[in-house]
């Protein structure tokens, strides 16, 4: 009987060993849940205050009177568009550059007459808007048209974005808006198309924190009053968009140049991160 009795003891001791061990064991996970728990919080708190730390920044950057850069402001939709941001209170200064001058005048706007194939410096701005455009028949070559539509491009956003940092270091808040084309495809096999792809692939990693990219149909404008020689299959097909416009789909129909500059400017100041498409028929709605 006194062995019976001890190896029970026994038995009963291994048991409850067995149990303070799994207690033990349940006690180290649920330390283990807590403090997972608690780095996972705390990751979770240091992301929301940096991210409350970015739009701060973001808001008083916006809140702030801001500097506008424009190019192409005696085309079509530039001419639109400098009128709209000399209005436009959010822009403290309007900088125009071009190979020529506009007509307009205000107490904002400073022209610069600039050659893009040199372009060494700009004056520092937040927002730059590109609304440079020819046609190859125009610029009198293929060669010619992709110094305008790609090659000017690219000397204006590396210009400025290199005097942006100058100003404002290792912070970003810097906004790009340009005029592209429907079809743009860097892979097309219509040389308009692809430079126009081109183009958008290429000021999409120039480094700015917002592009917003118009790709307008054919534009509709008054280019006489911008002195402009007239473009007879332009108007050929205007006339003909007009009359079909009821079967035509919205991406194709004909935009007026002015509701392309409201939409380019509307899309630069909602001022999403990355690059952002606007198609013919999106900015006819903005």
């Amino acid at each position: 009987m006194v062995v019976v009795t001890a190896a029970a003891q026994a038995v009963a001791e291994a048991e409850a060993a067995v149990v303070a061990d799994t207690t033990l064991v349940v006690e180290m996970e649920v330390v283990m849940a807590v403090v997972i728990q608690t780095a996972q919080a705390a990751d979770s708190a240091h992301a929301r205050a940096a991210a409350v730390v970015v739009g701060a920044e973001a808001a008083v950057a916006a809140a702030e009177p801001r500097v506008a850069l424009l190019a192409g402001a005696t085309g079509l939709v530039g001419k639109e568009l400098l009128t709209l941001l000399l209005a436009d209170p959010t822009y403290s200064a309007v900088h125009s550059i071009g190979r020529r001058a506009s007509s307009i005048a205000h107490p904002k706007l400073t022209q610069h007459t600039v050659d893009f194939a040199q372009l060494k410096e700009l004056p520092a701005c937040d927002d730059v808007f590109i609304a440079l455009g020819t046609t190859i028949k125009v610029a009198g070559s293929k060669e010619a048209f992709k110094k305008i539509d790609l090659d000017a491009f690219l000397a204006i956003v590396t210009v400025a974005r290199s005097y942006y940092a100058i100003k404002n270091g290792a912070f970003n808040g810097q906004r790009l808006g340009v005029v592209s084309a429907m079809g743009a495809d860097a892979k097309s096999s219509v040389f308009y198309n692809r430079i126009k792809g081109q183009m958008e692939e290429a000021v999409s990693q120039a480094g700015f924190a917002s592009v917003a990219i118009a790709r307008p149909s054919m534009l509709a404008g008054n280019r006489a009053a911008l002195a402009q020689a007239p473009r007879l299959g332009e108007q050929i097909g205007l006339k003909a968009m007009r009359a079909l416009d009821f079967l035509i789909p919205a991406d194709y129909k004909a935009i007026e140049a002015a509701q392309v500059a409201r939409a380019l400017l509307s899309g630069v100041k909602r001022a999403k991160l990355g690059t952002t498409i606007y198609s013919s028929g999106q900015l006819r709605t903005m």
